[in-house]
Formats: C-alpha cells, sequence, structure tokens
C-alpha cells in the first residue's frame, strides 16, 4: 500500500512539473525553468533544436517565445513509469502561438508528444532528458523570434 502511495505521489509531482515548464514558457516566467530541468539537461526539440545544459535551453526557449505574442501549452495524456528515483514520461502537448504587431493575426500551432527522461532531486523532480515528436504543425514558425 505505501508502495502505491509513492508512486501516485511521484506521478502527482512529475506532473506538476511538467505544468510548471507549460506554464513557466506562457508566463515567459525563465527563472521558473530551474524547477524544471537539471543543471546538464539533454533536449531535442523536433530534431531541429538539440541542446545540452538547461542555460542552452532556457536561452533558446527564450529567443523563440520572447518575440511572439500569447501562448498556451496544452499538456495531456499523462504515461509515466516511476523506478525509485528516477522516472520515464510521455504525454501530448498542444502548443498555440500568436503573433504580435502587423502578425498579430498569424499563428502557430503544434501537436507534439515530450518523451521525458526525469530523477528526483532533493528539489523536487526534474527533467534530466527531453525529446519533442512533432506530429503536426500548422501555421507559421515565423512568429517565433526574439
Amino acid at each position: 500500500m505505501q508502495q502505491m502511495l509513492d508512486t501516485l505521489r511521484a506521478e502527482r509531482a512529475i506532473k506538476a512539473t511538467l505544468v510548471t515548464y507549460a506554464r513557466a514558457c506562457d508566463q515567459r516566467d525563465w527563472r521558473l525553468l530551474d524547477s524544471v530541468f537539471t543543471d546538464a539537461v539533454a533536449v531535442d526539440y523536433g530534431g531541429e533544436f538539440v541542446l545540452n545544459g538547461r542555460a542552452d535551453v532556457v536561452a533558446m526557449i527564450k529567443s523563440m517565445l520572447g518575440g511572439c505574442g500569447p501562448t498556451q501549452h496544452l499538456l495531456g495524456n499523462f504515461t509515466i513509469d516511476v523506478q525509485d528515483n528516477a522516472a520515464s514520461c510521455r504525454c501530448y502537448v498542444r502548443a498555440v502561438h500568436a503573433g504580435l504587431a502587423e502578425q498579430a493575426d498569424t499563428y502557430y500551432e503544434v501537436w507534439a508528444e515530450y518523451v521525458d527522461q526525469l530523477v528526483h532531486t532533493v528539489e523536487g523532480w526534474r527533467i534530466k532528458q527531453r525529446s519533442m515528436l512533432v506530429h503536426k504543425e500548422v501555421g507559421s514558425r515565423a512568429i517565433l523570434k526574439p
């Protein structure tokens, strides 16, 4: 019974970490990403952006979202496997991005899946590896700019 409760608590905390990522992006709260990624995180966003280290990952996210209008990252369909202080997680993401100024009527939307490896640290669950599998893109990526 205790093991089941521990697993449920871990799954809830892992979901909270991923939701924190989405909120940090949408609120442009870059410091919040410190509570999402390990220092040595490795990411592969659709094969196009392959980065190592939280500073480089945050810089890339900031450069993409810092110059566009409102965004909304929606997460769902979580599959989580917890093994002691490590976990793997897959979840769907649907992210909508709006343009600014003369591009205010332009949108970019991506339907994808995050495939994450997480580790439990003294600060909580952190993503140590992320891959984004892109399923569909619509609109214009041109609005993603600093």
